[in-house]
């Protein structure tokens, strides 16, 4: 697999807005989707689940966000992600309808999988979203758990990252590609990134421990990386900070890693 694979480009907004798509068809695999959104003040984007539950994160804007039984209006709060505050974001599940209508300019993270009608639509609060510093040093890095397992829902797992310059994340390399539980879990993952300023780029490697697959990418703001299996860990360039979402999915909704063991003594490093 070439990184030509791996790496999911913008294109110009269709008529409903959409500038990025990642299927499971398109991916390969069986569980993830994710669509990056942009509408204009005014705009609305209408759509039934069908067989998917649906988490909607406002990467930036404001919207009224409606499903068959539920009306959100005025929500989100930050205008770049780059603000650091935790988002808005909605869940909708399998067989409902939703709706967004656009106050401001938005960009909005759709991200799907399987959904079973286990749990209601629902607003989630930036007050809902756990914040944490994971890491040290170098490696430390801001988390938004948007969509944790311990919070409900059928198959989705969505968490956003924010690395500052200089820094490396989802590091030490970890992987979730066995379905092998408890000691990990198998999870196909998006990770949808922006960078500030703009004009920057991160650096991800995507790699196995056979090294079938072992690529190193050069990510743009605005792009997807694709990470259907391996180790794949993210560094920010000094001089840009760098954001990602994360879209996980699989057969159970757990969060079971395995650490690369050649990199695995960083967790019992001494701290200085």
């Amino acid at each position: 697999m070439s990184d030509s694979n791996l790496i999911v480009k913008a294109h110009e907004a269709d008529k409903e807005g959409v500038v990025l798509t990642v299927t499971p068809e398109s991916a390969g695999w069986e569980y993830v989707g994710f669509q990056v959104v942009k509408l204009a003040e005014g705009q609305v984007l209408r759509r039934e689940t069908g067989s998917n539950e649906i988490c909607l994160v406002l990467l930036s804007g404001k919207a009224d966000v409606s499903t068959k039984l539920q009306t959100w209006q005025g929500i989100g709060e930050r205008m770049s992600v780059f603000e650091k505050i935790a988002p808005y974001s909605v869940y909708v599940p399998n067989d409902d309808v939703y709706e967004v209508k656009a106050l401001t300019n938005v960009e909005l993270a759709v991200c799907a999988a399987p959904g079973f009608g286990r749990y209601p639509a629902r607003l989630i609060e930036p007050a809902h979203v756990s914040i944490e510093a994971r890491g040290y040093g170098n490696i430390e890095r801001r988390i938004h758990n948007i969509l944790p397992e311990q919070e409900s829902a059928d198959s989705l797992l969505v968490v956003e990252v924010f690395t500052p310059d200089g820094h490396w994340s989802s590091y030490p390399p970890h992987k979730h590609d066995r379905d092998s539980l408890p000691d990990e879990s198998l999870l196909e993952e998006t990770y949808y990134f922006h960078v500030q300023p703009e004009q920057g780029f991160a650096i991800q490697r995507v790699y196995t421990d056979d090294r079938s697959l072992d690529e190193t990418l050069v990510v743009r703001d605005g792009q997807t990386v694709l990470v259907p299996k391996g180790y794949h860990p993210v560094c920010a360039p000094p001089g840009y900070e760098v954001y990602y979402l994360n879209v996980m999915a699989g057969p159970t909704r757990t969060w079971k890693f395995h650490n690369d063991p050649d990199h695995a003594w960083l967790m019992t490093k001494p701290r200085e």
